[in-house]
């Protein structure tokens, strides 16, 4: 049993350091001797493979997402879906010339170039084709779409958010400055809403002021590392997801100080997006449908006979 590696991955995988090629070759022999050695993910057929960075020469920790079996592909067959660095390279050195995981002062390396752009053009490439599906599925969810950010605001906002943006979340905001308050605008996962810019610093600051005022060692409201990205409506922030920047997990907030991580990242957050909308036969949650030409994930609690949501099923 071989296992493929689509050239797009094997593309990005070029730019992650010169030991990912070896590193993947190892663990393709280890998921043709055991394809159930990763953690199955939500989706089925869907699995995530943990690579250490450390044992392998100049390749960084990663998370490999790979498809098994039926019903996304045949019968013995294992497909690498996506290859994600989750840190920096270890031993490379720092602005001060410093060796090691740590520099002089304590402080993790700055994030690692190659990395960052990685990321940025797998969140484009995973938000493109959830676009794309909306242009010709869901036009009312389309329209709800906003231009994308200037390198002026996305700077402006790193600069009010007192936090270096990460690269894939700059990638989304240069494509869509988050949704226009109109229907259809909730039409990401849960229903919930892409955020703007300007909703992102309001909140973050907002959670700030109740950190300083409320919080403590032990109980933590908001960190600065902590970007909010989706919210359940445009002006609803009850509960939705955030981007912490410190692990790059996309994690849940909720107005009660519920926090959780829900996603490995961003990038995997908009690919199980983009899957679930190419083969929804396969989703086993909250299924795409569609309501006066908008995406609504249900069926819902509480149908509307004057706006039935109807399944999309492809």
């Amino acid at each position: 049993m071989a296992v493929d590696i689509p050239a797009d991955v094997q593309e990005r995988c070029k730019g992650l350091g010169h030991g990912v090629g070896y590193a993947l070759k190892v663990l393709c022999i280890q998921l043709e001797e055991n394809p159930l050695l990763g953690t199955p993910l939500e989706g089925p057929s869907l699995y995530t493979a943990q690579i250490d960075g450390e044992t392998f020469e100049d390749c960084p920790e990663l998370n490999v997402r790979y498809a098994y079996g039926p019903p996304l592909l045949a019968a013995g067959q294992v497909q690498i879906r996506s290859v994600e660095g989750t840190r920096s390279l270890v031993g490379e050195s720092d602005e001060d010339g410093e060796d090691g995981e740590d520099g002089e002062d304590g402080h993790e390396h700055a994030p690692d170039p190659r990395l960052e752009e990685l990321g940025a053009r797998q969140v484009a490439r995973a938000w493109q084709g959830i676009e794309s599906w909306l242009r010709e599925h869901a036009p009312a969810s389309y329209a709800s779409l906003r231009a994308g950010a200037s390198e002026d605001e996305i700077a402006a906002a790193e600069a009010a958010l007192g936090v270096q943006v990460p690269a894939g979340l700059k990638a989304l905001w240069r494509l869509r400055a988050g949704v226009h308050r109109v229907a259809g605008a909730g039409f990401l996962l849960e229903n919930q809403a892409l955020m703007t810019p300007d909703s992102v610093i309001a909140f973050h600051q907002q959670q700030m002021f109740s950190q300083q005022q409320g919080g403590n060692d032990e109980f933590t409201i908001w960190k600065p590392s902590w970007i909010p990205v989706c919210s359940f409506g445009v002006g609803d922030h009850t509960y939705g997801l955030y981007l912490d920047t410190e692990t790059g997990q996309l994690c849940h907030w909720s107005r009660y100080a519920e926090r959780w991580p829900e996603f490995e990242s961003l990038t995997t957050y908009l690919e199980e997006m983009e899957d679930a909308l190419a083969t929804p036969s396969l989703v086993t949650g909250a299924k795409p449908g569609l309501v006066n030409g908008a995406l609504m994930w249900g069926p819902p609690n509480w149908p509307d006979p004057e706006a039935p949501w109807v399944p999309f099923t492809g």
